[in-house]
């Protein structure tokens, strides 16, 4: 499997010639939205930088909230959250999706913004390869926060999203805030993820920081 990272929650995974994104943005947050052929697609809530759909060509197989769903071979699951600490009363719902694909166990957190993961929440992800996870605050978890949910799912690798980067409108911590937390001193971004199953850590954390495609 191969994961690219195009900034914020958006991500591209792709096994052979199946691929798949995770909340296409749109151009008003300042980046320029991904434009790739995708078989399917998962939108974590109904904001701008999330949902971009109509950038996608052809039409893939939409995955637009909680639920079970599977397509080509690739297990779905969603899980309601909220996108905020006041039970969504700032910024209504947020889905928190498990992809099982080639093997790997794979939970995008999306816009979570909970502070923490109820129990329930932690019960029902259960056990997980990789963790993507938003780091940079203000609208989701902080990087103090984000550590704290690392500690909850207990993944084998991390990857951090939703951060200050380049180009990005909005004021977001940077991802070395979140490292920090972690007790890492500043990774070297690696330009994609590729990973098999028996690549995955037997034991201890890898956390990977990718550039934006």
């Amino acid at each position: 499997m191969v994961i690219t990272w195009y900034g914020q929650s958006c991500f591209k995974l792709q096994a052979g010639d199946l691929v798949g994104v995770i909340d296409p943005y749109g151009k008003e947050n300042g980046l320029t939205p991904p434009r790739f052929r995708a078989d399917f697609a998962l939108v974590t809530h109904n904001h701008s930088d999330h949902n971009n759909i109509e950038s996608l060509p052809e039409n893939p197989f939409l995955v637009p909230g909680p639920g079970e769903y599977e397509t080509k071979g690739v297990y779905i699951r969603g899980i309601e959250t909220y996108h905020d600490k006041q039970n969504g009363k700032e910024r209504g719902m947020n889905t928190v999706y498990i992809i099982e694909m080639e093997g790997i166990k794979i939970c995008h957190l999306g816009d979570f913004g909970e502070g923490k993961l109820r129990d329930e929440t932690v019960e029902q992800i259960g056990d997980v390869d990789v963790l993507m996870i938003p780091v940079g605050g203000k609208f989701t978890i902080d990087a103090e926060e984000a550590s704290q949910v690392v500690s909850q799912i207990d993944p084998r690798m991390v990857i951090p999203m939703h951060y200050k980067i380049s180009g990005l409108k909005v004021a977001l911590d940077t991802v070395d805030v979140f490292l920090k937390e972690m007790g890492m001193k500043t990774l070297e971004a690696e330009e994609k993820l590729v990973i098999k199953k028996k690549d995955l850590p037997e034991e201890g954390l890898r956390v990977v920081v990718l550039k934006t495609s």
